[in-house]
């Protein structure tokens, strides 16, 4: 997803076909305001989510959303699918907020159709980019159902991280806990394709169930059943940042 920040005159100019050496004189006589701030330096950076006006007239007020949803099994997670109902499918038309459609949303770190739990959905791409930035090193909890039993083996072969040789890489290194014979919950900092299933595939260990549960400092509400929805509170967004 790209940045969506620019400068203060290549913004004007593509919102209002203003030609950009124009800008400098608008912005001397104080006609374009951010923030309820009268802009003056041609530096200044126009943010996703400032409120734009210009010569009374605003440009931009758009909304950061930040949605949790308890994705059931069998969904996509993706914005359109021919085959399979969507994350977005599920999201009450009244959920986005104001001014904010649907479309405009993307998916902070994607499940598989038969992974289900904690899928934060937002617009915010910069709170997204950081969250799934592998320098960011975000922790996500899941709980894992087995096939076959668990041995204190699988412990440090999640910690000393695997090789896979298709692509040339070695997982990051990873806690797993045992909580019963069949049942394990693993601890990852990154999310390579279908990584938790085929590190069990090293031992032959079939996953029957994944769920994640958290996401940060963020866990699943367990007020939601599956399928359902909410917003994040202010506190639950800056706390994941």
């Amino acid at each position: 997803m790209q940045t969506k920040s620019f400068r203060i005159d290549r913004y004007i100019s593509k919102q209002c076909s203003i030609n950009r050496r124009d800008i400098k004189l608008m912005l001397a006589q104080g006609r374009i305001v951010i923030n309820g701030h009268v802009m003056r330096e041609i530096t200044t950076i126009v943010e996703e989510f400032d409120h734009v006006v210009l010569d009374g007239k605003v440009l931009q007020d758009k909304t950061a959303v930040y949605i949790m949803l308890n994705k059931p099994i069998g969904v996509v997670s993706a914005t359109k699918d021919e085959l399979h109902k969507t994350v977005i499918d599920l999201l009450p038309d009244t959920m986005t907020g104001s001014g904010v459609k649907a479309e405009d949303l993307h998916i902070v770190g994607r499940l598989d159709l038969n992974t289900s739990g904690l899928l934060l959905l937002t617009n915010d791409s910069r709170w997204s980019r950081r969250l799934m930035s592998p320098e960011e090193k975000v922790e996500k909890v899941y709980q894992v159902t087995l096939q076959n039993e668990l041995t204190e083996e699988y412990i440090s072969a999640f910690a000393e991280g695997m090789y896979f040789e298709f692509e040339n890489i070695t997982t990051q290194p990873a806690q797993l806990t045992i909580l019963s014979p069949h049942l394990a919950e693993v601890v990852l900092t990154e999310g390579k394709y279908h990584q938790i299933k085929r590190m069990f595939g090293r031992f032959r260990n079939p996953v029957l169930a994944l769920h994640r549960s958290k996401v940060g400092n963020l866990s699943l509400d367990n007020d939601m059943s599956e399928g359902q929805c909410r917003l994040l509170t202010s506190e639950e967004v800056s706390g994941m940042t």
